[in-house]
């Protein structure tokens, strides 16, 4: 009897096939402002890309190094301030200033790490939480930074077409380096630690995976992908205030949007964050009804669908648009590797 080779693969047709359908979307959304989209869309889609990058990192944080971190707001607020000070303060161009931003968020996450990691589970997420109130405080400190009262942004060009034009390509920009940096990290073997790590720390740690060293690469790098959803958001917003870029809600929508998309898939924050924001578009004038219904929504994911919508729409898991493990595409019969065998 012949024997069947056992094929392994990370990619498929169905990862081809989603890979080329999303590079025409992003093609055609990179096309909006000289065609179909008004400046009021334009502002409304940085939302939604913001939404995608915070989204994306928290799921590399929490969902795949299972670090559950409500303090994320922190790096946000570094990332606005940082934006700020380095184009009000110091005159650098703002479309230069926010790369900066963003490594002067990863900079301050390092030190910062050495307290967090002291804590393990609840406390760590509890801890995460205190930290990005005394980062808060901190910065409210400085009257150069308008103290509580906040600040705008000054340096950005001032015709308004062309300025919400550059700040919607530099967050489309943004949401196709997030997807695919963590793409990237966890087809490495520095993302096969992480899943490790979160699956049991103390067996990753017996196989050789420096657990301490991978979870700050890690926390490093959500904290920048923070940074930039920050300044992302003081650059459409024009201003920056402390309430607003420190709030913990922005992590409770980030963990929202991880969870109904689905915990440690790529695919997952994309779904989420599109369904976030269109729920956010239909019901924000309900008030609190508004919040309700989230809530509920989150409930009903969590109890009926605990894979999220991705794990709903890819039949758990059989479609993959960004593949980061191996799928065995074929295996010998039973009878084939007993003749084999003997």
């Amino acid at each position: 009897m012949s024997t069947e080779a056992v094929k392994v693969r990370r990619s498929t047709k169905s990862s081809y096939v989603g890979l080329a359908v999303m590079g025409i979307v992003v093609v055609i959304l990179a096309t909006g402002p000289y065609t179909f989209m008004t400046k009021g869309t334009q502002q409304s889609m940085v939302i939604l890309f913001t939404f995608i990058v915070l989204g994306t990192m928290w799921n590399l944080l929490a969902g795949y190094a299972g670090m559950v971190s409500i303090g994320q707001q922190a790096y946000i607020g570094l990332g606005a301030y940082g934006l700020v000070y380095l184009s009000n303060i110091l005159g650098i161009n703002p479309f230069v200033a926010i790369p900066i931003a963003v490594v002067i968020s990863g900079l301050i996450s390092i030190p910062i790490s050495f307290l967090a990691f002291r804590l393990a589970g609840g406390y760590f997420a509890i801890g995460t939480w205190v930290i990005a109130e005394v980062v808060k405080l901190v910065i409210t400190q400085f009257k150069v930074l308008g103290a509580g009262a906040g600040i705008s942004l000054t340096e950005f060009p001032k015709d308004a077409s062309t300025r919400i034009a550059l700040i919607y390509w530099m967050s489309l920009a943004a949401v196709v380096i997030a997807v695919a940096v963590t793409y990237f990290i966890m087809r490495s073997r520095l993302g096969l630690g992480f899943t490790a790590i979160r699956d049991d720390s103390v067996a990753a740690s017996s196989l050789g995976v420096s657990v301490t060293r991978s979870k700050r690469i890690v926390y490093v790098i959500a904290s920048m992908g923070a940074g930039l959803g920050g300044a992302m958001i003081a650059a459409n917003a024009l201003r920056v205030q402390p309430d607003g870029v420190f709030s913990v809600t922005l992590t409770a929508q980030m963990i929202f949007i991880v969870v109904i998309g689905g915990m440690g898939t790529i695919e997952g924050p994309i779904i989420g964050a599109i369904v976030f924001f269109s729920l956010q578009q239909w019901l924000s004038d309900l008030g609190a009804w508004y919040l309700v219904i989230l809530g509920v929504v989150a409930v009903i994911i969590v109890l009926f669908l605990p894979k999220g919508l991705w794990g709903l729409i890819s039949g758990s898991g059989r479609i993959r648009l960004f593949p980061t493990g191996y799928r065995v595409m074929s295996k010998p019969s039973d009878m084939s590797l007993i003749k084999e065998s003997s």
